[in-house]
């Protein structure tokens, strides 16, 4: 049972997971913090206080957290909650630098409290089955993988100008290797630890920005397969897809159908199709089964999310952005 909840950043990320709270749980008390602390001028939807400081809450008498602020300030928002061991959900990317992630977890491991990644395609019901061909051989061996998101930015938020968001600034996390880090974790799920052997990074004159707005990583897993993950803010009509090919066939995995097929040479199968699949129902998953202290192997940890921004932090090291 759900009594009080807090959710820290008031963006859409948060206004989403404010609702599913109160869809869970309607008698629940649902606390809004800003990023910064400041209290709005404007109504905060699904919530029934707005405060400016976790200080003004008892947290122990707090059920469950979610930390969906600018990834540069999650540790500083997660660690009080963690160190008060409440049940916190933290939103991807768990940090934007590794030492932030060192911090929550060894904060997490002092004080022994529950904490997950909101990392929700993990939630995805086609997903499932992807998992299942991969376990069962079904491609035989894995000759490559391609992962591919791309989205044009200015639609993402059609009531706000896109260079003033989240997405668009450095200081705040954005860019497409942090904002669209949902393919490298997937990837990571599926295909085991990755190394980065290359990688191309643009910000392109179509946007504008001072974070890449575009980024091509080539990884090899541990076997020297190639892992091939495309993520940018230019596509102008939105996909997400994963391709793997195998010495069997080839298996094509498309998250926003929420489909997947599989072509043997001689015939295409349709393994599973739920398009009109509720979305929203991942966010709903992942804070039941967070909340119902389920041994989920969907629920993203924190080991697992270092890995992520472990990775991001080698090609932004190592590869400049082409600025054109």
């Amino acid at each position: 049972m759900i009594n009080n909840a807090i959710v820290i950043g008031l963006g859409s990320i948060a206004k989403r997971h404010r609702k599913n709270i109160k869809h869970l749980y309607p008698d629940a008390t649902v606390f809004a913090m800003s990023a910064s602390g400041r209290v709005p001028v404007e109504a905060v939807e699904y919530c029934d206080k707005v405060i400016s400081s976790i200080n003004e809450l008892d947290l122990e008498s707090v059920q469950l957290a979610i930390v969906a602020s600018p990834a540069p300030y999650h540790a500083t928002h997660a660690i009080p909650l963690i160190e008060s061991k409440v049940p916190t959900i933290i939103e991807k990317p768990l940090a934007a630098s590794s030492a932030d992630v060192t911090q929550i977890l060894a904060s997490q491991k002092k004080y022994e409290s529950r904490v997950s990644v909101g990392y929700c395609l993990r939630f995805l019901p086609s997903l499932e089955v992807v998992k299942s061909c991969l376990k069962e051989g079904k491609l035989g061996e894995i000759q490559s993988a391609f992962v591919e998101v791309g989205q044009y930015l200015p639609d993402w938020r059609s009531d706000k100008n896109y260079k003033e968001s989240v997405s668009a600034s450095k200081e705040l996390g954005g860019g497409a290797l942090l904002e669209l880090s949902h393919e490298v974790d997937y990837a990571i799920k599926l295909f085991g630890d990755l190394s980065v052997e290359h990688a191309t990074l643009k910000s392109s004159n179509e946007l504008g920005l001072n974070v890449e707005d575009c980024a091509d990583i080539l990884t090899t897993t541990q076997d020297q397969t190639a892992v091939h993950i495309h993520l940018d803010f230019l596509q102008r009509k939105p996909n997400r897809v994963c391709k793997i090919i195998g010495s069997n066939g080839t298996l094509l995995w498309d998250l926003i159908r929420n489909e997947v097929t599989y072509s043997d040479g001689s015939k295409t199968d349709l393994l599973f199709s739920e398009p009109e699949w509720d979305k929203n129902l991942m966010y709903i998953h992942m804070i039941e089964h967070f909340i119902n202290k389920e041994q989920c192997s969907s629920l993203a940890t924190l080991e697992e999310s270092l890995k992520v921004v472990e990775l991001i932090e080698v090609v932004k090291n190592n590869f400049p952005i082409f600025i054109r």
